[in-house]
C-alpha cells in the first residue's frame, strides 16, 4: 500500500543541477548565490529589501533584536502556531501575550488582539495560518493607532496573496518572516528570509545574522552588536532560486488539491477569505475522536500531523502563567484538527485514493 505524508518537497534534476554548478564554483558559502536569491525574493514579492537567513525561527529571532526588544516589552502572538512564533519573543526577553483564534480560519483575530493590548505592548506578530493571510489591514490598522510594530510570521505562506499584493510585500508590516523547510511550499533545505521596506531595519539585520559585523577596511572588522551566525549558503540559495522559479505552479496545484478535497471529503475545514488568495500549505480538518482517526489512518498507509499544540499549553509556558482554557478557539480547533497529505507531487490518482481512505476510517 501506497505510503502518503502530510507534507514533502518536491526536487527536480533542474533544482539538483542549480546546487551542483555551485558545488563546482568557488564559492560554497559567502557567494553570489546569496544576494542574487534575495535579489529574486525581493523581485517575486514586490519588496525592497531581503535578507536570507538560516531557518525561519533565526529570522523571527533577529527580527526582534533589530527592534530591539527590551525586557518587560509585550508583543501578541497567536496561540495556534509552532512555538518560534513566540519564543523568538523570550530570545529577546520580551513577554508574549496571545489573543485567540477566528473559528474559521484558524488566523489570529484582530478582536482578540485589542484585547490583549496593554501600555507595554510594542508589536504584534499575526501567524499566516496554513498558508492564508491574517487579516493584515486591520492588524497594521490597531497597531498604528498604539504605535505597535507588525512583524508578519509567513512561514507557511511564500506563494500567498493578501489584497492582491504578495505575502511579504510588507505593505501592512515591518517585516515578514518566510521559512523554506522541506515541508513547506519551496525549499533550500533549511533556510528562511526576512522581508522589509525599511532601510535601518534591513542593514540591522544583516549585520546581526554575521555576528554583528562591520567590515571597515582592508582586514578589518568591528563587532559593534551581538549577533549571530545565521547566514544561508550559496548552495541553499541555488536551490531558493531554482525553486522559485516554480512556485506558481506548485501554488497552482495545491490550490487544485485543496478544491478537490472541499469537493470530495464533506468534512470540516478552513475557509478563505475573499482578501486572500492562499497557496496552501496544510490542509487541516475537523475530525471528531482525532486521536482515533489518527491511528487508524497510520494503519491505512496515511501518515498525517497535527498543527499545533497550542502553544500556552506547553510545559513550559503553563510555567510562565498560562493554562488551559485560557484559549478556547485555539484549543477546541486542536482538539479535532488533522491534516490531511498537500505537496504539489500528489496525483489526481493519488487524491482519489487518499479520499477514498480517509472516508474508510470516518
Amino acid at each position: 500500500m501506497k505510503q502518503y505524508g502530510y507534507g514533502r518537497q518536491s526536487v527536480d534534476f533542474a533544482d539538483c543541477w542549480a546546487v551542483l554548478k555551485v558545488l563546482k564554483s568557488n564559492f560554497l558559502t559567502g557567494g553570489p548565490k546569496i544576494k542574487e536569491f534575495e535579489d529574486a525574493l525581493c523581485a517575486y514579492t514586490g519588496a525592497r529589501y531581503c535578507v536570507s537567513v538560516s531557518s525561519a525561527t533565526a529570522g523571527l529571532h533577529l527580527a526582534m533584536l533589530a527592534l530591539n526588544i527590551e525586557s518587560g516589552d509585550e508583543i501578541i502572538t497567536s496561540p495556534l502556531t509552532f512555538l518560534a512564533s513566540a519564543n523568538c519573543v523570550l530570545y529577546g526577553g520580551g513577554t508574549v501575550r496571545f489573543a485567540d483564534i477566528e473559528k474559521d480560519t484558524a488566523n489570529i483575530s484582530p478582536v482578540e488582539i485589542v484585547k490583549q493590548i496593554t501600555p507595554r505592548t510594542k508589536g504584534i506578530i499575526p501567524v499566516h495560518f496554513a498558508g492564508q493571510s491574517c487579516a493584515m489591514e486591520k492588524i497594521y490598522g490597531l497597531a498604528k493607532e498604539h504605535n505597535l510594530f507588525v512583524v508578519e510570521d509567513a512561514a507557511h505562506a511564500i506563494g500567498s496573496e493578501y489584497q492582491g499584493k504578495k505575502v511579504g510585500s510588507c505593505e501592512f508590516s515591518d517585516m515578514t518572516v518566510f521559512s523554506f523547510h522541506p515541508v513547506k511550499t519551496i525549499t533550500t533545505g533549511e533556510g528562511g528570509a526576512i522581508t522589509t521596506n525599511n532601510k535601518e531595519l534591513y542593514e540591522k539585520l544583516v549585520h546581526l545574522r554575521s555576528h554583528g559585523l562591520y567590515h571597515t577596511q582592508n582586514w578589518e572588522y568591528e563587532m559593534r552588536d551581538l549577533g549571530f551566525n545565521y547566514r544561508l549558503n550559496d548552495m541553499q540559495a541555488a536551490l531558493g532560486l531554482s525553486q522559485l522559479q516554480k512556485l506558481e505552479r506548485f501554488k497552482k496545484r495545491r490550490r487544485e488539491i485543496v478544491r478537490f478535497y472541499n469537493e470530495n471529503l464533506g468534512l470540516p475545514h478552513l475557509a478563505e477569505r475573499d482578501f486572500s488568495n492562499a497557496c496552501f500549505h496544510l490542509y487541516p480538518v475537523l475530525v471528531e475522536k482525532r486521536k482515533e482517526f489518527y491511528q487508524k489512518a497510520q494503519k491505512n498507509a496515511l501518515n498525517l500531523q497535527v498543527h499545533y499544540i497550542p502553544v500556552h499549553t506547553q510545559p513550559y509556558y503553563r510555567g510562565r502563567g498560562f493554562k488551559i482554557g485560557d484559549f478556547p478557539n485555539a484549543e477546541e480547533f486542536y482538539s479535532k484538527s488533522i491534516s490531511l497529505p498537500l505537496h504539489s507531487a500528489l496525483t489526481d490518482r493519488d487524491l482519489r485514493e487518499i479520499v477514498k481512505r480517509v472516508k474508510s476510517i470516518l
